[in-house]
Formats: C-alpha cells, structure tokens, sequence
C-alpha cells in the first residue's frame, strides 16, 4: 500500500494563520489496550517553544522518526509553527495519523485546508446500476482497525458508516478519516460506499466524501423525496466544484412508519437512487415493538417497501441481521427475505457475508428449472408458435423473463456457462 501525500489546498483565499484560538487542547482519535491501527493524538498550539513530539508506540525503534516526520508535516502545513503533541500510537497507518493530525487542528482554529493522503489507483474504478448488492458491510467510520483489510472479505459493497456507528462527539474527526480511507485503503472491487448522517450534517458529510470517488452513498431514516432532492443538489454542486464525472448513486434507507408510508416516492426520488433498504432496529422502535427473528410485525413493511422498489425499477434491500453467532438463523431469515422479494441484506460482521450471499445466490433448483423454461420459450419461438408450454403447464412472458434474470444471474456469478444453451446435446433441447 503506497502513502505518497498530496498536499492540495481548498479556499486558500479564506485561509489566515492561527487566528483565534477555538480550546486550548485538542485530542483526537483512540488508544487503550484493544484499540488497533489507530492514534490518540494530543495537540496544544503554543505562541513560541517550535514543535516538540512526544511519541510511544510499539514500533518507534523501526518508524518512530518516520511518524514524528509526518506529524511535523502536516503542522507545517496548517501553518503551525509552535505546538506540543502527544501521539500513544496503537499501529496506525500513515493515512490515519494525518488524519488524527487535521482532526487535532481543526478542534483548535477554524482553517480551510485539507491534507491528503494519494489516491490508490485501484480504486478509481465506477459501479453499474445493476451491481450485485446481495451483501454490503457496514464498517464504523471512526475505527481504522476494522477497515484497512475489510475488502479481503468480498462483500458486494463496502459501507464506512459516519451516522449510528460513530459517537456524536467524534463525527467531526471520523469524516476526516473516511475521506482518508476512501483514498488509501484497497476495497479490492467492492462497491464504495459510504453511511451519511441525516440532515445538515449528512449535507455537509458529502464535501468530504463526493471527491474522493465513492460510488454510492446511503441515505439514512429517509422519510421524504424532498431530502433526496437536497442531496442531488449538492453533490451536484460539489461535482461541478472539483470538474467530476464520477457516477454517485443513492440508497435511501427506510426507518420510520412515515418512510415506508412513502417507499413509493422515495424510490423515484432521483434516477440515481438505484437501491432502496429497510432499517428494522427503527422501525420497530418507531412502532413500539419489539424486532422479532419471525419477522410478523415487520411483515407490511418489508412486502411494502419491496413493492415499491420493483414499482420504481430499483433493488429492495433488507434489514442487517443482528446476531453475528447465530449463522442458522441468518439463513432462515435469508430465505425469508429472498422470497419476499428483497435482492440482498446488510451485514455487521464479515463472517455473515458468504452466507448472505450464497442464500441470495439463485441455486441448482432454480437454475436447472429457468434452463428448462428458456429452452421451452426458445424451441416455441423457431416453430413460430405464440404459446410457450413447459409439459402440462402453460409459460406466460413473466415467467420466461423471472428464468432468463436467473440465467443471467448464474451466468454473471459463475454458476453457469455464458454458453450452456449450446453445451446441450440436440436431444435434450
């Protein structure tokens, strides 16, 4: 992994050294015995002394020199002359120290400036619409630890949560570190996404975010159309700033009774909503009700939502589910939620992802069955027949569409020979 660093101002015009001091300490980031990859910086900007580093890590016979050189740095970049800073380094990677470090400035004077790390080439790729999204990860924003290797585990899509995940105290610094980690961390294919927060802040989230190529954004305890409008205005805005082609698609993600009241409007909010999910741990708190394994008080929510995102066009996704042990109940809700219509689930721990995934995954049933259907609709069409019949039973146009979607589904998965319609011996066709 490369940590070259560009050092690119934004609003130079507004900047002005120091000005006045916001607290007279700052401390950002996370230290303690299970704390890993990460910092805990302390920084107090003085008038005179020049710049004094104080720094304990397990590493610093081997990268201490490196680490205080990048500290130094990133003050100087700032225009810190004159500072005292504690670092308790716990591991963390270059991208996570200057983060850390701008989050430590930027707690004491108000300065329009970014220092940021280089972007990895491999990630400077686009998703499609209609991309898997079976499994996607949720990762919290402000736990470096959890992310650095998280696109190992093959999830459809990678989520760096800013919203639930991340205490309201500390939401500053973690959009800092996602913006960081956008640029340096290899998600390995995965769709990059990323949680917003609501309101003005989750507004305001999309600054950091938007530039650094993410490829879909999550939109949370969404109730209206008008939100979503807000949102395309201004990563519109933020495009046409920084000159970006970049595709952004939305998912608004349904967490009230009024939310699923307005699935339908939501899910036609923009032609880049290409995905619309349930949020079941508020929902039912919306209600009043307790969130069961059996799902009977979700029930109308989940059929409706699903409901309106094939009305729209677009995916439904399900819930996370949230006992990361119990694998058994994981798969009978998979079932569940399959047959109702949803395209994938939300995942709190990597251990669930192959199992969302296979469960969503058409299997040798349903591929053998759609194979059976193409090859019908395929022998009526050269003996010029309107009538497509699979033995006794009568094939209508929806249903031979449904089996060619799991075809091409198997095919995309590599379940099935793009060719296998010609690896059939004539007799069986």
């Amino acid at each position: 992994m490369r940590f070259m660093f560009e050092k690119i101002i934004r609003f130079v015009s507004h900047y002005q050294p120091y000005g006045k001091m916001k607290k007279p300490v700052a401390v950002a980031g996370n230290s303690g015995p299970k704390v890993r990859s990460d910092c805990e910086i302390v920084l107090e900007i003085r008038s005179e002394g020049g710049i004094i580093i104080e720094l304990i890590s397990k590493v610093k016979v081997l990268y201490g020199e490196s680490i205080k050189n990048l500290i130094a740095e990133v003050l100087d970049f700032f225009g810190v002359k004159h500072a005292v800073v504690k670092i308790n380094d716990s591991g963390a990677l270059p991208f996570v120290i200057a983060a850390r470090m701008e989050s430590a400035v930027k707690q004491l004077i108000s300065i329009d400036l970014e220092y940021l790390p280089g972007f990895l080439q491999e990630n400077s790729y686009s998703t499609t619409r209609d991309r898997f999204r079976f499994s996607r990860l949720y990762l919290p924003g402000n736990t470096p630890g959890l992310m650095i290797n998280a696109g190992l585990h093959s999830a459809d899509g990678i989520i760096l949560d800013l919203e639930d995940s991340v205490a309201p105290e500390k939401k500053d610094e973690a959009r800092i570190l996602v913006r960081n980690a956008l640029r340096q961390i290899n998600f390995y294919g995965a769709e990059r996404m990323v949680r917003i927060n609501q309101g003005e802040r989750g507004l305001e989230d999309l600054h950091s975010v938007i530039p650094q190529n993410v490829n879909l954004v999550l939109l949370p305890k969404c109730e209206s159309a008008d939100y979503i409008k807000q949102v395309e205005e201004e990563i519109a805005g933020i495009k046409k700033k920084f000159n970006s082609k970049n595709q952004v698609f939305l998912m608004p993600i349904i967490e009230s009774a009024l939310g699923i009241e307005n699935s339908y409007m939501i899910a036609r909010g923009s032609e880049n909503v290409v995905a619309i999910a349930i949020g079941l741990e508020d929902y039912t708190t919306d209600l009043g009700v307790s969130r069961t394994i059996e799902g009977s008080e979700s029930f109308y929510a989940r059929t409706r939502l699903v409901v309106a995102a094939k009305a729209a066009g677009i995916q439904p996704i399900d819930s996370v589910f949230s006992d990361v042990a119990d694998m058994e109940a994981l798969k009978q809700t998979v079932v569940i939620s399959k047959s109702l219509g949803f395209e994938g689930m939300g995942c709190i721990h990597p251990r669930q992802i192959a199992v969302i995934k296979q469960g969503f995954a058409p299997d040798g049933t349903e591929i053998e069955k759609s194979k059976k259907i193409i090859l019908a609709f395929e022998k009526a069409k050269l003996k010029g027949l309107g009538v497509v019949a699979l033995g006794s039973k009568m094939i209508d146009p929806p249903v031979v569409a449904r089996a060619q979607k799991n075809i091409d589904l198997a095919v995309r998965l590599n379940l099935l020979s793009s060719g296998w319609i010609n690896e059939i011996p004539p007799d069986e066709k």
